[in-house]
């Protein structure tokens, strides 16, 4: 049922294109047809030579020239067809592709969180190749192969029914062979598609943690994580190559059968009409047994393109399954886009968790005045950065209401709710591109001098001249320190300016030194913005309006520095083991 629903989807995107597969289908009617009329003119050509000293050399040269000629226009017919083909399986992957990568900028946080990057990333990569590779088979092989075998069934029936009789008896083995093997092969690519996922998914955490693994001696366990893996695709892919390439050699072994069976059927025939006015010439049966060559091969080569479609199907049905993941909630259809807002936020009986049996925030409630301030504080694991993914509807509360404005974020477009606010995570990311790019990802209009005035109040721009081409350096992921690359992310939040600003650890990489430098940047670009801020180092929200103490889940203390060390709570505890000597 799996396997009918996937082919019925990919026949939906190969369904786009139906005046390529049209023209592929007459193109490929052209070449059948002129491939099965050159085995007239060969056998017209041996009954020219009729005896010894007895030869008609002047028709046996035009049926020679008449089958160059169509030699040459079915060559120029194949490469038609195969360059069209080509156009329709590129275009179906591009096609697949876009839509996978689109579904991947609207899938749930929960997804990306929840599913290996590196398997995501085998599906629109991996998959999708090899998805190509066994429609391009199939478009080359199947219409053409068809084609040929009914257009040589016609001609061999016309030429004589009873020997066409011992092939049609006969082929019908091989396609139950390539019927067997191909359903039973069906479940091994798919295992092995989802195998090369995980490894893929293995490597790209591996190497993307590769300072990690070093540090901690990890190499190893990791590879012995990577053969394990390497050993059950070897095995998946091992036994699905093993089993689909048996249709090979079986469906040779019939197509041998039946063309030992026509010739010695035919031999007979054209002994005993010897003479007669129905005699079946040495001609004819060359011809016939052209036919039968050609009526087989089909067979065999269609069984390959099955074997090979298995695989095919196996990875697109990845890639669709992708596809049709359930996107991001849409926004509401009376949903409004909030413009300049105040900044005034409110938690009104708040409950989120990740997975139904941990609860994580439970019944929170808080209003933020406009302009406010706000450090939340705690130990790992309390829920501060939840409570940021909340803000900024990465997710959705389970129950309770979040309010900007006094407007519930759900009833907000996301993407204007997201516009108000500027981020600056702990995880810093770099794309590439050039300077001037990567800190203009919030407000690509901005001029020059904005940019290199928003660096010089984050003390970027000092380090920025220093590259080779300064503000146009070309730069990737591993180019930047941890600390330059955090410089440039705190940047681009000064570039935009947002009503509200969203600070989750943004300057723990950071030198001590730079550090107090971008806290006045910060304390300027704060002022008359209502300001969240997640802080380990406590030394950095002693200024902050309201300072909310998280455990568990819950905000257990909430006031000002001055207000929350008098109290001598949590908050206080949490200080004095900062700052206690």
């Amino acid at each position: 049922m799996k396997k009918q629903s996937s082919l019925a989807k990919v026949l939906k995107y190969i369904g786009k294109y139906k005046i390529l597969m049209a023209l592929s289908a007459i193109l490929a009617l052209a070449i059948v047809s002129l491939t099965l009329y050159l085995p007239i003119l060969i056998g017209d050509a041996i009954d020219c030579i009729i005896d010894k000293g007895s030869v008609d050399f002047e028709k046996i040269i035009n049926l020679l020239f008449n089958g160059a000629i169509i030699v040459g226009i079915t060559a120029l017919a194949q490469w038609l067809m195969s360059s069209i083909n080509n156009r329709i399986t590129y275009h179906i992957v591009r096609d697949m592709r876009n839509e996978a990568f689109e579904k991947i900028e609207r899938l749930p946080l929960s997804y990306i969180d929840t599913h290996p990057k590196g398997d995501i990333i085998s599906r629109v990569i991996s998959d999708v190749d090899q998805f190509a590779d066994g429609l391009l088979l199939g478009f080359t092989q199947l219409f053409t192969g068809v084609l040929t075998i009914l257009g040589t069934l016609v001609f061999m029936l016309v030429l004589d029914w009873k020997i066409a009789l011992v092939v049609v008896l006969l082929t019908p083995l091989s396609l139950f062979i390539a019927k067997f093997i191909g359903t039973k092969t069906h479940n091994m690519f798919v295992l092995r598609s989802k195998t090369n996922g995980e490894q893929t998914a293995f490597v790209d955490e591996m190497i993307t943690n590769q300072k990690t693994v070093l540090a901690f001696s990890h190499t190893e366990e990791a590879t012995e994580g990577f053969c394990e893996i390497n050993e059950r695709l070897e095995k998946a892919s091992l036994k699905a190559i093993f089993f689909s390439s048996l249709v090979n050699p079986t469906t040779r072994f019939v197509n041998n059968v039946v063309y030992a069976a026509v010739a010695l059927v035919g031999a007979i025939t054209a002994i005993a009409t010897a003479g007669t006015a129905a005699a079946f010439s040495v001609g004819q049966l060359t011809c016939f047994l052209s036919y039968t060559n050609q009526y087989t091969k089909p067979f065999n080569e269609i069984s390959g393109v099955v074997t090979e479609f298995q695989n095919a199907l196996a990875s697109a049905s990845r890639v669709i399954d992708l596809i049709e993941e359930e996107p991001e909630i849409p926004d509401a259809k009376n949903a409004t886009a909030i413009e300049n807002p105040e900044g005034e936020v409110g938690f009104a009986d708040v409950s989120f968790s990740y997975t139904e049996d941990k609860p994580l925030i439970e019944n929170v409630s808080l209003h933020v005045a406009p302009g406010q301030r706000v450090a939340i504080v705690g130990p790992t694991g309390c829920g501060k950065t939840t409570l940021i993914n909340l803000l900024m509807r990465f997710y959705d509360v389970n129950s309770g209401r979040i309010t900007l404005d006094g407007e519930d974020v759900r009833s907000i477009t996301r993407r204007s709710l997201r516009q108000s606010y500027g981020m600056v995570l702990q995880d810093s990311w770099i794309k590439h591109g050039t300077v001037k790019e990567n800190i203009a990802i919030g407000n690509p209009g901005a001029s020059d001098e904005e940019i290199i005035f928003a660096a010089k109040a984050t003390h970027a721009h000092s380090f920025i001249k220093r590259l080779k081409n300064g503000y146009d350096t070309v730069i990737d992921e591993d180019d930047l320190s941890q600390g330059q690359k955090q410089l440039l992310c705190i940047t681009r939040v000064m570039l935009t300016l947002p009503p509200l600003l969203i600070l989750d650890e943004a300057t723990s990489s950071i030198d001590t030194r730079t550090e107090i430098k971008i806290q006045e940047a910060f304390g300027n670009m704060m002022k008359g913005r209502t300001s969240f801020i997640v802080a380990h180092r406590l030394s950095t929200i002693k200024n902050a309006d309201i300072i909310l103490v998280m455990k568990d889940g819950n905000i257990i203390e909430q006031g000002n520095h001055k207000e929350l060390l008098e109290k001598k709570g949590f908050y206080y505890e949490l200080y004095n083991s900062q700052f206690a000597h």
